[in-house]
C-alpha cells in the first residue's frame, strides 16, 4: 500500500477533507464517536475528537484505545491533543495519525485545569514553545497539523499570533472569537471582527467558532467573516440537527442518540448523561424529578428510562393547552433550542451591590461568588455573613487568602502532571499504575488511595 500524499492548506481542505463548511467542535467528554455519528447524520461535514492529553495518551493504554475509537464512516476526522512538550506531542501524534486525517493542537482551552497543566489557552504567551510543537509535527507527521486558538484583547497581537502559527506549519486555523477570560458567566459574545481580520491576513483555510446557536448563524458568519468553514460546540450540543435547520423533539433525538451509543461503543456514562442534560435542559428545568432521576442514574438503562419518563410527560403537555409554554423561550421546552446563560445581576432588589459582584484583588480584576466567599471566611476563622458583608470585610478575607503560602507541587518524572507526595516511583497516579504493572508491584501510597476509595483495604500491596 502506497503512503498517502501529504497535502497542505487549501489543497488539503479541498482534496482530503472535501471542502467542509460545517464542523462539530472538539469537546471534552462530549464529541465521542456516538455523538459524531449522530452529528454526521444531520449535516456535520467534519468532526473533531474530544481534546486528549498527549502525555496521558502515551502512557495509558485504555485511554489511548478509547480515544482512537472510530469506524470507516467516521471520516473526515481530526484528532485533537493538548500538550506543552514538542516531543510528547509528536509521539502521541505519530500513534494517532493512522486513524485520522489531521492532528489538531488545542491552544484555546480556557478552563482552570488547563491553567494548572499549562496547556490550551494558557500557552498563549509562550510563542517559542508553540512554534516548536507545530513545526516539529509539520515536519515529522504524515498528516497535516492544524490549530485551534482563542483571541487576545489586542487585535494586532491576535493577527501576529495567527501569522506565527501559519509560518510554523499550521495548515488550518480555527479561531474562537473569545479571549480565554470569556468563560462561564463571563462568556459574552465572540468577536467576529477578529476572525475576519485573521482570515484577511492568512493564506490557509480559517474556520470560525463562536455565536453559532441556529442554522441561520452559520450563513451569517460565513458572509460576515469570509471564513472557509464554521464550527459549533454549544449549538450542536443543544440541537444535533442544527446544520439541517431542524428543531426536533428533545426526547426523540435523545433516544436516537442512545441508539448510536449502543451501536458505537465505548461511551462513558458521564458523556451520555451530559448529552441528555444538554439536549433536554429546558424540559429538565421544569420537571426537576426527572432531572434528579437522570442525575442519579448509574447505568445506560437508567438514563434511557429517565428519557422515556420525560417523553411521556412532554407528550401529554404538547397535546394540552398553552399553559405549558414558557414565554421566555422562543419554542416550547420540549423542542431543541439554545440555552442562554442568565446575565450577571449588578444589583439586588434593594439597589445594593451583592458581594459576588464586588470587584476585588489585583487591579480590581477578581470576582468572588457568595459560595467562594463563604468557604474562604470559614477557612480563615472569620464569622462573616456573606449577604451583608461590606467591601472592607471581603477585602480582609481576600488579603488573608493571598498571604497564605501555597504548596509547590513536584512534577512526575514521566509526564507533566503533579506527582504523588510519597510515591516511591516519583510518578503521578497514572504513570505509577503503569510502572507498578510492569514490575508486578504496587506503590503503597497510590494503592492505599485506591483501597480507601473502594473500601477494600485488603488490596494494599507492600513494595519489595
Amino acid at each position: 500500500m502506497e503512503p498517502r500524499k501529504k497535502l497542505g492548506g487549501f489543497q488539503f481542505w479541498q482534496e482530503s477533507l472535501g471542502s467542509p463548511k460545517l464542523m462539530v467542535a472538539p469537546m471534552v467528554d462530549q464529541s465521542e464517536l456516538a455523538w459524531r455519528m449522530l452529528s454526521r447524520k444531520y449535516g456535520a461535514q467534519l468532526c473533531y475528537t474530544p481534546m486528549y492529553h498527549a502525555s496521558v495518551f502515551l502512557n495509558d493504554e485504555k485511554y489511548r484505545k478509547d480515544a482512537l475509537a472510530s469506524c470507516p464512516a467516521d471520516r473526515p476526522l481530526i484528532v485533537q491533543f493538548c500538550a506543552n512538550n514538542p516531543e510528547t506531542l509528536l509521539k502521541a501524534s505519530l500513534i494517532a495519525q493512522d486513524y485520522c486525517d489531521a492532528i489538531d493542537l488545542n491552544l484555546g482551552c480556557p478552563q482552570a485545569i488547563a491553567k494548572r497543566g499549562h496547556y490550551g489557552a494558557f500557552l498563549q504567551e509562550d510563542w517559542d514553545l508553540i512554534k516548536k510543537m507545530v513545526s516539529l509535527c509539520h515536519e515529522k507527521l504524515s498528516v497535516p497539523i492544524t490549530c485551534k486558538i482563542r483571541v487576545f484583547k489586542s487585535l494586532e497581537k491576535t493577527v501576529q499570533y495567527a501569522k506565527m502559527l501559519q509560518d510554523a506549519g499550521c495548515q488550518i486555523l480555527t479561531v474562537h472569537g473569545r479571549t480565554r477570560e470569556q468563560k462561564g458567566p463571563m462568556t459574552g459574545l465572540a468577536n467576529w471582527d477578529y476572525i475576519k481580520a485573521i482570515k484577511n491576513e492568512l493564506t490557509i483555510p480559517v474556520f470560525a467558532n463562536g455565536n453559532i446557536q441556529y442554522c441561520d448563524d452559520v450563513d451569517r458568519c460565513l458572509k460576515e467573516t469570509g471564513v472557509d468553514g464554521v464550527m459549533t460546540a454549544e449549538g450542536n450540543l443543544h440541537n444535533p440537527m442544527i446544520f439541517v435547520n431542524e428543531s426536533p423533539d428533545v426526547c426523540e433525538i435523545s433516544l436516537e442518540y442512545l441508539g448510536f451509543v449502543e451501536k458505537y461503543p465505548p461511551c462513558a456514562m458521564s458523556a451520555i448523561r451530559g448529552h441528555i442534560f444538554k439536549i433536554c435542559v429546558h424540559s429538565l428545568q421544569k420537571h426537576t424529578r426527572i432531572r434528579e432521576l437522570l442525575g442519579n442514574s448509574k447505568t445506560f438503562l437508567d438514563i434511557k428510562d429517565a428519557v422515556l419518563q420525560l417523553q411521556k410527560i412532554c407528550s401529554t403537555e404538547c397535546q394540552s393547552d398553552s399553559q405549558f409554554v414558557d414565554e421566555t423561550l422562543p419554542m416550547p421546552h420540549w423542542i431543541c433550542q439554545p440555552y442562554v446563560r442568565p446575565p450577571i445581576r449588578e444589583k439586588d432588589t434593594k439597589g445594593q451591590k451583592r458581594p459576588s459582584d464586588m470587584l476585588l484583588g489585583d487591579e480590581n480584576s477578581l470576582k468572588l461568588s457568595n459560595n467562594k466567599l463563604k468557604k474562604l471566611s470559614k477557612k480563615h476563622g472569620e464569622l462573616l455573613n456573606v449577604k451583608t458583608a461590606t467591601k472592607e470585610q471581603i477585602e480582609k478575607i481576600l488579603a488573608l487568602e493571598n498571604s497564605r503560602t501555597k504548596p509547590v507541587f513536584q512534577m512526575c518524572l514521566k509526564c507533566s502532571n503533579p506527582r504523588g507526595d510519597s510515591c516511591v516511583f516519583s510518578y503521578c497516579k497514572t504513570c505509577c499504575k503503569l510502572r507498578g504493572t510492569e514490575l508486578s508491584v504496587r506503590c503503597p501510597k497510590h494503592e492505599r488511595k485506591k483501597a480507601s476509595s473502594h473500601r477494600h483495604s485488603n488490596r494494599e500491596v507492600s513494595l519489595v
